[in-house]
Parts: C-alpha cells; structure tokens; sequence
C-alpha cells in the first residue's frame, strides 16, 4: 500500500489536506469524519486501513479540522470541500466513487450527492436529518462514554477551528427527495445520544431505492460504531460496496 498526502483547493480558497491510499484498485472510497475529527485521528486511520483491504480509499480533512485550512461551517460550505475531493479523485482515473459520511460529514456527503453526480454510493452513519433537530441528550450514559473516548488515546490529536454556525444550510431530509437517485445506506447507533436514530429513519423513508437502514444495537454515535462493533460495521459497509459499485479488482 502506497498512502500519498497532498492538499488541493476548493473554489473558494481552502487548503484541504488529504491522504490517498492507493493499493491498485479501479474504485475508491473516500472518509468524510464529522465534527471534532480528522483523518489522522486513531479511529479514522483504523477505518481507512480496513477500507483499504478492498478498495482504494481517501481520507481528508474537512476545513477547519485537522491539517486544512479555515474555519469549520457546520456543512454550510464544507460541500465544497467534498467537491474538491470527487474532482480529485475523477481525475485519477477511478471508475466508481463511493463515500462513507459520518454525523455532520454524512449531512455534507447527502448534500453534495443532491447536486453532484460524481458520487456512486454513499453509506451514511448517525447523520442528521436536520441541523437544527440534532438531539444533544448530555445526560445518557453513553454521552459519558464518548467523552472517555475523546479524552483517552483514541481522541488525542482531535481539534476544532469553529466558524459561523447560524450561515444558511441546506438540510439533508431537503435533499433525499424524489430527485436524489444514488443508492445510500443508513446505519445508525441505537444508544446515540446526541443523534438519535429517528433521524436516519426519517431520511431513509424519503430516499429513493436502492436503500438500506440498519441500526446496530449496542452501539453509539459515528466511528463509535466502529469501535463498538468493528466487525459489523465493516461487514455491513463492504457488502453495500460490493452490491452497488461492484466487487472491487485491481
């Protein structure tokens, strides 16, 4: 495996830091993390490994997270981020794209797939139907086990530059509507406290086949997922793959 870091810029003058893992094959899947993460965090880098024994993959840094530049939105313009990345990654010369969105950077992938047509398949975790609906309940237990997570070794290097959060954003429920044909997968945490799993059942019942929802139980909000049931979530994830970009070759 060849992992190349590189920045490009979007249309409006941000730096995006990003990493390539190129193992040879035709598709590629790129990680899009949500608030308070990046590509280099434990669980992001665990993640793009395992994708990395079937596809190639990209893992990047929203702006205003991580190596990129900027202030961080709140999916306002972190879009165009995401646009940088597919026009990258065509002009590799991949055949199929697919994207893996968590919380809010599952909001800005099904918000970007509304007006773009480069993106195959994407799997959305724990995303928010409405940015203003998310649920925030600090007082379940599982909130506290977040916070373990992010105060431990799986959360160190983690940041956040915050911009403007009250900029005009597109919702995602807006978005999956009868125009929106790109196959999407929701998988959602059943112990997420602060996006709770009525929210990908509201996108799932307005989205177009094909679609999925799974809600994992036991587990709790984005990459938590992962690190609660890694072995679920990548079983789930490759199989959606496979179905609709097509079992990867090289």
């Amino acid at each position: 495996m060849d992992i190349q870091t590189n920045t490009l810029q979007t249309e409006d003058g941000q730096e995006i830091a990003f990493d390539n893992y190129r193992c040879g094959y035709e598709k590629v899947i790129i990680l899009a993390h949500g608030f308070y993460n990046n590509k280099d965090a434990y669980l992001f880098k665990k993640i793009a490994q395992r994708f990395a024994e079937h596809y190639d993959v990209i893992s990047f840094d929203f702006r205003g997270h991580g190596k990129s530049s900027g202030l961080f939105t709140w999916t306002s313009n972190e879009p165009k981020d995401l646009e940088a990345i597919l026009n990258y990654a065509k002009g590799q010369g991949y055949l199929r794209i697919g994207v893996v969105g968590f919380s809010l950077g599952a909001a800005v992938t099904l918000i970007e797939a509304g007006r773009n047509d480069l993106i195959d398949s994407i799997i959305a975790v724990s995303a928010p139907y409405d940015f203003g609906m998310i649920n925030f309940h600090f007082w379940e237990r599982e909130m506290l086990e977040d916070l373990k997570l992010n105060l431990g070794m799986k959360g160190k290097g983690k940041f956040v530059r915050p911009g403007n959060p009250f900029l005009k954003k597109i919702n995602p429920i807006d978005t999956v509507d009868n125009s929106f044909l790109v196959p999407v997968c929701f998988i959602h945490g059943a112990k997420d406290w602060l996006i709770k799993k009525e929210h990908s059942e509201k996108l799932f019942n307005k989205a177009n086949d094909p679609k999925r929802l799974l809600i994992i139980e036991n587990a709790g909000h984005a990459e938590k997922i992962f690190d609660d049931k890694p072995g679920e979530f990548m079983e789930e994830c490759i199989e959606w793959f496979n179905q609709t970009l097509g079992q990867a070759q090289k």
